[in-house]
């Protein structure tokens, strides 16, 4: 009876897979699941400029701390903080009554010699005294008139004017004060801002790209004209109207630190910027024929960025990239990529080697 119901039961599956047909492949795993419908896009070389940007301190063209070459009382004071001035324009007098006693006192000096030369020069003449006398009291005639010159000298130099065109900083010296060449501080400042420079520094890696940015010259040296225009961010955030040029690179590392300086030069007609300012410049570089890749196409893996390309028969397959640089997008791949590959920009994340999508461009 039992073998009758085994054979029984083997019939009617029998009836029934000829009733409904084949069970299909996959069935036993389950439902397939259609394929994703992902954006894609296709690679075309490109030449990307992107911007570096590095912290500035800003200096005046130029910036003379005004000293007095004499000691003296602040006599009076011509000029107020702040103030525009020029070149040769008078800032400071200082107290000049002992100079002026001591000119007198030398010019009397200068007489008394002149007269003994005078007196000499008839006897010498005559042979009735020594040549030796004569030049002896010449001698004395030139000391004396050096010595008048010298407080003459300093007598001038206890009017003080300005060496340059600029701006007076702060005056912490007022009417009254004694000054000398010794104290603390100056008596102030000239700031020329007519051009403003900003100075900034880079590592050494950073120094390397920076001067292969930079144009050469026949001679194989630094043609800073032809370098590519550079941009000031002020502390407020906005961007300064005039260009910048780059001016100087000093081409030795500080053993200290581990970075190098450089320079840029901005036109300031307006008076905007003004020396001791910061904030930060942009420097340009230009990659030539180079791939942007999304953000959104990467994934890291073991610290490598990976992305997928699309095959012919629309499975995908991952591919590790070499980042040149990073832009407001994504990144810059130089290398190791042809154009019209096409790749995966969205939904990476969940993707593996061989899996199928529907590929939307």
């Amino acid at each position: 009876m039992r073998k009758i119901t085994i054979i029984s039961s083997l019939s009617l599956l029998v009836l029934l897979s000829s009733c409904f047909g084949k069970v299909p492949e996959g069935s036993q795993g389950g439902p397939t699941m259609p394929a994703s419908s992902l954006k894609v896009s296709e690679l075309k070389k490109q030449d990307l400029t992107i911007f570096n940007e590095f912290s500035t301190t800003l200096e005046g063209k130029q910036n003379v701390e005004i000293w007095p070459k004499v000691s003296g009382f602040i006599q009076d004071i011509y000029v107020e903080e702040g103030q525009k001035i020029k070149k040769g324009q008078l800032l400071f007098k200082l107290e000049t009554q002992t100079l002026n006693q001591d000119a007198n006192a030398a010019k009397a000096a200068v007489n008394v010699a002149q007269v003994e030369v005078d007196k000499l020069r008839p006897l010498v003449e005559k042979n009735i005294i020594s040549p030796v006398q004569l030049e002896t009291a010449e001698a004395q005639l030139k000391q004396a008139i050096s010595n008048y010159e010298s407080v003459i000298s300093n007598i001038n130099y206890s009017r003080i004017t300005s060496p340059v065109d600029g701006f007076i900083g702060e005056i912490p010296y007022k009417t009254g004060a004694l000054v000398s060449s010794a104290m603390a501080n100056p008596l102030t400042t000239v700031s020329d801002i007519s051009e403003v420079r900003a100075y900034f520094s880079l590592s050494e890696k950073e120094l390397l790209k920076f001067k292969e940015s930079i144009p050469t010259s026949s001679k194989n040296q630094f043609d800073f004209e032809k370098a590519n225009d550079v941009k000031l961010v002020m502390i407020n955030g906005k961007e300064y109207s005039e260009p910048g040029k780059i001016a100087m690179v000093n081409t030795i590392i500080n053993s200290t630190t581990g970075s190098a300086t450089a320079r840029v030069d901005f036109k300031n007609p307006n008076n905007l910027l003004t020396s001791g300012s910061t904030g930060k410049i942009k420097i340009p570089y230009l990659y030539k024929d180079a791939f942007e890749i999304p953000q959104a196409a990467t994934i890291d893996l073991q610290g490598n960025k990976l992305i997928f390309i699309v095959k012919d028969d629309n499975t995908v397959t991952t591919k590790p990239i070499q980042i040149s640089a990073n832009t407001e997008k994504g990144f810059i791949v130089t290398s190791g990529l042809e154009p019209g590959t096409t790749i995966v920009t969205e939904g990476v994340s969940k993707l593996r080697d061989g899996m199928a999508i529907n590929p939307i461009k």
